[in-house]
């Protein structure tokens, strides 16, 4: 292997995106890296002007024209460069001047840093939580069904008709309630059955759930408008089918609820390259947006919206939220929120497989 080729494979295995940009502006070379972060392939780049080829630029033509014109280096750390159409990516830029007539481009993600911290702590914060559950839940169970066998016999030996029967039956519904919000908190305990799944065909089924619901007025006389955004390219996941409808469904009432009479949810999805879920790096991943206009989460919830029973809702049991989280964690993937007044998003990431088993 010649020395040219071998600095070309070292590039090619940078997380960071790099670039070559010569004396007349134009993008000689960049690295898988970069075609991933700008969304573009090397052969509708190469030989570009910078500002032509590269959306969001402009701060990189600046800086590659000032480290020409004076041959310094140069850095600018935490610069917002808006090259997606959902949201800008914070990143550090630092040019080095190349010989001859050649300036070197190199672009961190400062987000990707941070989501991969922030995704840890998820994990580790379900982890945390269903441990604890768990250990909760077996407490109750036992002298819960002890509780209801009793309230059973002591029913058996009051007369039909009597009026201490009615007690009994509270303290047997009550049981029973407690027992399935157990359950629902402890999840689902069998063994998963993935199969071959079209993550459209899911939304659309959860869509029509929630539009039911809808013509019920759970979320009042005026309809939420659901507007669907999907990438009809992407191919089938791996996954169990209910869960994955399951964690959809609670994303997208609480949307619905968010948005309230009039507002707007919009189901979105996309592929994304090169991601990393929990330190674990996949070539593809499937991304389910679930978007509403509401009036956003507070600040100060938005570390605590997967625990349970954490909710703004009266009526609302705060189980939604750490159920779709431990049903996507199942599958390999994760749930992400971001959070501002009228555009909260509820980010579903599933690892992807290109080719059938």
């Amino acid at each position: 292997m010649s020395q040219r080729e071998e600095q070309s494979r070292i590039l090619e295995a940078l997380t960071t995106a790099v670039l070559v940009v010569d004396d007349r502006l134009r993008v000689r070379h960049i690295n898988h890296a970069a075609e991933t972060l700008f969304r573009v392939s090397s052969r509708q780049v190469l030989d570009q002007p910078l500002v032509q080829a590269l959306r969001g630029a402009g701060l990189l033509d600046e800086l590659v024209t000032a480290s020409l014109r004076t041959g310094g280096a140069y850095t600018e750390r935490e610069r917002r460069l808006p090259v997606r159409d959902d949201h800008p990516v914070t990143v550090d830029c630092t040019i080095t001047p190349l010989a001859p007539e050649r300036v070197l481009v190199e672009i961190a993600e400062v987000d990707r840093h941070a989501r991969i911290s922030r995704e840890q702590h998820l994990l580790s914060q379900n982890r945390a939580v269903q441990e604890l559950i768990r250990g909760l839940a077996h407490e109750i169970k036992n002298p819960l069904g002890g509780l209801r066998g009793a309230a059973q016999l002591l029913e058996s030996e009051l007369p039909e008709g009597g009026e201490y029967r009615e007690y009994t039956q509270v303290v047997i519904r009550e049981a029973d309630r407690l027992q399935q919000l157990v359950d629902t908190l402890l999840g689902p305990n069998a063994p998963l059955r993935q199969e071959w799944v079209n993550i459209h065909e899911v939304l659309e089924r959860v869509r029509a759930l929630v539009e039911a619901e809808e013509a019920d007025g759970q979320y009042g006389r005026v309809p939420v408008w659901i507007h669907r955004d999907y990438d009809p390219s992407i191919p089938e996941v791996r996954a169990e089918h209910n869960h994955l409808v399951q964690a959809a469904l609670n994303l997208v009432r609480n949307a619905c609820q968010a948005a309230g009479p009039g507002g707007n949810v919009t189901l979105r999805t996309r592929v994304q390259r090169q991601f990393t879920i929990a330190d674990r790096p996949h070539r593809l991943v499937a991304r389910i947006d679930v978007i509403d206009d509401g009036p956003g989460i507070a600040p100060e919830q938005q570390e605590q919206i997967f625990y349970p029973m954490v909710t703004s809702r009266v009526e609302g049991t705060g189980l939604g939220l750490p159920v779709a989280q431990s049903l996507v964690s199942r599958l390999g993937g994760l749930i992400e929120c971001l959070s501002e007044p009228g555009a909260t998003v509820f980010t579903i990431w599933l690892p992807m497989e290109t080719e059938h088993a």
